[in-house]
């Protein structure tokens, strides 16, 4: 083996820890700052509709970043899209920290939210793609321990991030809270200044943008039943969720901060540890367990139209929707990675999370809609409904093991 190999793997080693960290100390300030901007809207008297309006612009240009950002990263390299997601998101925040309340409006607020979104999806992005770039083309284990233990840690830390944000809005002002989350995404912009060399991918000047459409039938199926996963997640979670612990529980900000804290943690504990649960996943096992987690929703909502302890149903019902959710999830990540094609990494995932994009802005519009018309049961149905087509889906994707698409990606120096 030529000496330069060695040598060439340890630097795209180092800089995917570092891209990796930045990322996670992205995914912290996002999960404070949707905590934040929720609850402050809402305790100055805005419906749930229009708590969910804030983050319409979020969601959908998540899924313009998704696409526009795979091609760039193809084009310069993911350096680039990560330091330019972490840079956003600065801007994101400063736009709320230094706004007068004149200013925090639903437009004005639904601008910077914009901002954050495109923020989360280029780290995102960055950090996923570049496992494929590490992990040797025969290794499918690795590879899937790889991605589920990045992906279960990101959804960990935005757990934290509803922590942080929920502790932040009880103990000071809302703009505090944004400027200590500045000067955590600054120093993980610092940090990838200092120590990333190179630009983690070997670019591809000629790449074109009608590239990000992708012709691989897997990826196109995978990406379809995404959009129905996290539709069914979000639905609920985003507004429904909070909103009714809050108004109709009596919760305080601190108590619904610390539960969905927690799960999210769990959840992605469980996404982290999944290989132990799921062995050798393939498009069948995606079917089967979207099909046991739609039984979850729908027995919720059942459980509470019958007059049943709504706190106990939810945290219940939810903890064990979180598990199989989790699982889905991790499949999901370990599929595109499977199914992605080589140099062609970041297109492909970012094409696949274009989708996840879509099913998040329908999962959070629906969320304040349905819960302002029919309450928490109507947006549970709707999640039952989601995760039941996102089975039906997953049952035309590839069964049986197929080795990912060989990468000759490497860093340019």
């Amino acid at each position: 083996m030529p000496a330069s190999q060695p040598s060439q793997h340890a630097a795209d080693l180092r800089n995917y820890i570092v891209v990796t960290a930045a990322y996670w100390a992205d995914t912290i300030a996002d999960g404070a700052i949707r905590l934040l901007v929720l609850f402050f809207f809402y305790e100055r008297g805005y419906s749930p509709l229009e708590v969910a309006s804030l983050f319409l612009f979020y969601e959908l240009f998540g899924i313009v970043t998704n696409l526009v950002g795979g091609w760039l990263a193809a084009r310069l390299g993911l350096r680039f899209t990560l330091l330019a997601g972490l840079g956003t998101q600065l801007v994101a925040l400063g736009m709320l920290a230094a706004a007068p309340d004149s200013l925090l409006v639903v437009a004005y607020v639904m601008v910077a939210q914009a901002l954050s979104g495109i923020a989360k999806d280029l780290t995102k992005m960055s950090s996923k793609s570049a496992i494929k770039l590490i992990v040797p083309a025969d290794a499918t284990s690795q590879l899937y321990r790889w991605v589920a233990l990045l992906t279960g840690s990101k959804n960990a830390l935005k757990g934290v991030g509803f922590f942080v944000g929920g502790l932040l809005l009880t103990t000071t002002s809302f703009r505090t809270a944004l400027l200590a989350l500045m000067g955590l995404v600054l120093t993980a912009l610092v940090v990838v200044l200092v120590m990333m060399r190179g630009t983690l991918g070997r670019p591809d000047r000629t790449a074109r943008f009608r590239g990000m459409f992708s012709n691989n039938r897997a990826v196109n199926v995978l990406a379809s039943a995404r959009i129905f996963l996290f539709a069914a997640r979000d639905v609920w979670f985003v507004v429904a969720l909070p909103v009714y612990l809050r108004s109709e529980l009596g919760w305080s900000f601190w108590q619904v901060g610390s539960f969905l804290a927690i799960w999210v943690i769990g959840y992605g504990a469980v996404q982290a540890t999944a290989p132990r649960h799921v062995r050798d996943p393939d498009g069948g096992t995606a079917a089967w367990l979207a099909f046991a987690l739609a039984l979850l929703p729908a027995g919720i909502a059942v459980l509470l139209t019958t007059g049943a302890g709504a706190g106990l149903v939810l945290v219940a019902g939810l903890i064990v929707f979180g598990v199989l959710f989790a699982l889905n999830s991790a499949v999901h990540s370990y599929l595109i990675l499977v199914y992605a094609e080589g140099d062609r990494v970041a297109m492909n995932v970012g094409f696949y999370y274009m989708a996840n994009a879509c099913g998040r802005l329908a999962g959070t519009i629906l969320s304040g809609a349905l819960y302002q018309w029919q309450g928490l049961e109507a947006c549970l149905l709707a999640s039952a409904a989601f995760v039941l087509i996102a089975g039906l889906l997953s049952r035309s994707l590839p069964a049986g093991q197929a080795a990912p698409a060989r990468s000759n990606a490497r860093t340019a120096s």
